[in-house]
């Protein structure tokens, strides 16, 4: 059953840690899973979460650090010394210590380095702060099971155990040669059921999939996702085994392009939360805005421009609105499948193919409409049926246009490489409401001849 948080235990919180009551903290929180008292410590004000992070043995709360707000994490190792942040970092993996360490300022970045215990860790974790984070090496740890396929299996059974005494949970078992490179992997079944005697170049499976130490995050959430893996080795340019990244670490990167990809979509150009500050919003949020405003500025000039018609024919301004939102509700519709499609590479076949195929599917769709909004012209509205052959054809047009053009855009977004997420925002939404609007009077100019 998943936990909730009531404000019974909030307040139970609270006073004990006005009472300086540490015994029955611990006990309170104790059974809890760490995922839920960094939920419990995010609803606190700093001074109480700090209060309660400093009570509960740094096993609990290293995991508790991970899963923290930016926020509160960043106040909190503010107010840790840099030995009390080394035994934090000791109990954690070391791309999730990484991870951490990188968020501190470069001088209490070298004391709390200096700090750690285990100089192997140290080492590993210096290594990582190396790579990109947005790479397979910034998100990759040390810690994985090896061997070498010169050995038999007994040897491999003893190396084993010696390793798997530092790694959390032994997703794989890798095969390297003697120079360290990557030459397969080991099935555990396969462990199991050969002669201890038999040499491990016999049993090993020799293909394995894997990503270099400079392979994008996104890619190396495709290739987990397309082959199911629940991890994958990471080599580096002389295809030396360098570790491993688990899918914890890709749920994540998943998690955080989908935000991004939301985000832009929306028509928010930076990465921010509901709780920044204001001045971080305003950023995030206005060059959209603008770009919104100066579109609605070209769609005034626009229909300035077809304003004998207005005068002639006044029922036209009353489907404006109307054409211009179904341009842009269907340019968002095609885009956004596309840029999808996009993500999972999903888009097969040639430009050309995909617009053709998106034009059939526009044409029927715009015929169904087209009949609803004529019959609602005539019969419904009582419009004389000349507008309604206007709007009608008017409707058509746009809805194809539209469609094409939701689906151009974001395949030549991703073409020259910018984020196709973009064109499912106020981008396409403006463009599609300025095209609209032309050809919307410019078939009426054509067919009521003003």
């Amino acid at each position: 059953m998943e936990f909730k948080i009531s404000k019974d235990l909030i307040q139970q919180l609270e006073q004990l840690i006005q009472s300086k009551n540490d015994q029955q903290l611990e006990v309170l929180l104790n059974d809890l899973h760490h995922a839920d008292i960094a939920e419990i410590l995010d609803e606190l004000d700093f001074d109480e979460a700090t209060y309660i992070f400093k009570v509960l043995d740094s096993e609990k709360t290293a995991e508790i650090l991970l899963e923290l707000e930016d926020d509160l994490r960043e106040n909190i190792l503010q107010r840790l010394s840099a030995k009390e942040i080394a035994e934090e970092l000791d109990e954690l993996d070391t791309d999730d210590a990484a991870d951490i360490i990188a968020e501190l300022p470069q001088s209490k970045m070298e004391e709390v380095i200096s700090e750690l215990e285990d100089v192997e860790h140290a080492k590993d974790i210096v290594d990582l702060l190396r790579y990109d984070e947005d790479t397979a090496g910034g998100l990759m740890g040390k810690e994985l099971v090896k061997v070498n396929e010169n050995w038999n299996v007994l040897t491999c059974v003893k190396e084993m155990r010696q390793q798997a005494e530092h790694v959390t949970r032994v997703h794989s078992i890798y095969v390297v040669d003697d120079e360290d490179r990557l030459k397969g992997r080991l099935s555990l079944k396969d462990l199991l059921t050969t002669s201890t005697k038999t040499p491990i170049s016999d049993v090993y499976i020799k293909k394995v999939d894997y990503v270099k130490v400079d392979t994008p995050d996104v890619e190396v959430a495709r290739i987990m996702q397309k082959y199911d893996l629940e991890a994958i080795p990471v080599v580096d340019e002389m295809g030396r085994l360098v570790g491993r990244i688990t899918i914890d670490d890709i749920v994540d990167v998943i998690k955080e392009e989908a935000d991004k990809d939301y985000q832009l979509a929306a028509g928010i150009s930076q990465d921010v939360e509901a709780d920044d500050s204001i001045l971080e919003l305003t950023r995030a949020r206005l060059p959209w805005l603008v770009l919104a405003l100066l579109g609605g500025f070209v769609s005034v000039k626009v229909l300035g421009l077809f304003e004998p018609a207005m005068e002639g024919h006044k029922a036209l301004f009353f489907f404006t609105p109307l054409i211009a939102a179904m341009g842009g509700n269907v340019g968002v519709q095609s885009s956004a499948i596309i840029v999808q499609g996009l993500a999972n590479n999903a888009i097969t076949g040639s430009i050309i193919q995909r617009l053709l195929k998106e034009l059939s599917l526009s044409l029927l769709n715009g015929l169904i409409l087209s009949a609803i909004l004529f019959a609602g012209s005539y019969f419904l509205l009582g419009y004389e049926i000349h507008i309604g052959i206007t709007v009608t054809i008017a409707l058509l047009s746009v809805i194809i246009i539209a469609s094409l053009n939701g689906t151009f855009i974001p395949i030549i977004l991703n073409k020259y490489g910018i984020d196709p997420a973009l064109a499912t925002g106020p981008f396409i939404t403006t463009s599609n409401d300025i095209l609209g609007i032309l050809i919307y009077f410019s078939i009426a100019r054509l067919i009521l001849g003003f």
